[in-house]
């Protein structure tokens, strides 16, 4: 499972690329059931459209993380972002239309048309490389949290309380509707809704994994997890990069931990159950292992070290921001797509899933 994050997901491809070495290299993909969310929906696709060779699949997604380009994702060009600019201001001032969004993606559409095809993902899952991809994005009407999946014939969509799982053929709208950051990338009509990111009202980010069928679980998360995080004194009023940074934040870190917490919470409840009264009250849970690998250290301090590296139209409009600055680089490295912030944070994420490479076999290995 991987979760959101924007050019955070770069720490995913590192953590991948680990346990490919760990595992020795492996052609056979090891992951039958591959959930994604927001960017790291578009690394699930990667490995979903590669899957009879995972290897190789992990190959692909470093040469693409590794040379990345802010360019490759939205347009970086005065005209584009001076005109969209102009667009908010109106908006603000009554005298224009509804503002689509602060940055067009459209180079991203164009850069998973060149490296996905799609077809491949029913091909695999034809031979058996891969059982069941899930991507899930957020309805801005209906509120629904829906994951399209697709998968073998006998899985069947769910429906629960604000979240629902559809079976479609998966295609590139449904990539950009799941990564698209509320606000900077424009939302994606998909059959009859308007779609955003994934994360935004996803109160249950493991349970696609669940639903399709796994018992075990490794989750990929962008963000720093701290329990003992000291409450720091501030007599400075928050930047608006830091208020927008610490929102996103919260869309993708906080419901992830709360349920995985809720997850471990029903596993020891299990575990105190003898099995046979289990089974003779027919209690439709089962335990479920998880593995969370997430980053050691605060990713927004090394994104504060390459800001200076995003094409100059966007520094101009972070600026004013604050997004800049190191207490507002959080809301910068959700964009930050640029090759030397992205190999940092691959570099990272290996040596984070290396430093547990006797968790990462035992997780592989067991019934």
């Amino acid at each position: 499972m991987l979760t959101g994050g924007g050019a955070r997901a770069a720490y995913q491809v590192g953590v991948l690329k680990a346990v490919r070495d760990i595992l020795g290299g492996p052609v056979r993909n090891p992951f039958p059931i591959l959930c994604g969310t927001s960017a790291g929906a578009i690394n699930a696709a990667a490995l979903a459209v590669f899957a009879d060779d995972f290897s190789r699949a992990v190959g692909n997604l470093l040469d693409v993380w590794e040379h990345m380009r802010c360019d490759l994702i939205y347009r970086t060009d005065f005209a584009s972002i001076a005109g969209r600019g102009v667009r908010w201001l109106a908006a603000l001032s009554w005298f224009g239309k509804n503002p689509i969004s602060l940055l067009d993606n459209a180079p991203l559409h164009r850069t998973l048309e060149k490296f996905l095809p799609f077809e491949r993902i029913q091909q695999n899952i034809d031979t058996g490389s891969v059982y069941a991809v899930s991507i899930t994005a957020s309805g801005y009407t209906s509120g629904q949290s829906v994951s399209f999946f697709q998968g073998v014939p006998e899985l069947e969509g769910w429906e629960r309380q604000q979240r629902i799982g559809a079976a479609v053929p998966l295609k590139i709208e449904y990539l950009l509707a799941s990564s698209a950051l509320p606000f900077i990338f424009p939302a994606v009509k998909v059959h009859r809704e308007y779609f955003g990111d994934g994360s935004m009202r996803q109160i249950a980010p493991v349970s696609p994994a669940l639903h399709l069928g796994a018992d075990r679980v490794l989750v990929v998360g962008t963000g720093r997890q701290s329990a003992d995080a000291a409450r720091a004194r501030s007599n400075i009023y928050p930047s608006l990069a830091q208020v927008a940074g610490h929102a996103l934040n919260s869309i993708f870190l906080d419901s992830l931990m709360v349920d995985i917490e809720r997850l471990e919470r029903i596993n020891r409840t299990l575990s105190a159950i003898p099995q046979e009264l289990i089974t003779q009250r027919k209690v439709d849970l089962r335990p479920v292992k998880v593995l969370f690998i997430s980053p050691s250290h605060p990713i927004e301090r090394i994104a504060s070290r390459f800001v200076s590296e995003l094409p100059p139209m966007v520094r101009f409009v972070l600026r004013p921001v604050g997004a800049m600055n190191r207490a507002g680089s959080n809301l910068a490295s959700y964009l930050l797509f640029e090759k030397t912030f992205c190999r940092a944070l691959i570099d990272l994420g290996y040596q984070d899933t290396t430093a547990r490479a006797a968790e990462v076999r035992a997780f592989f290995e067991g019934p």
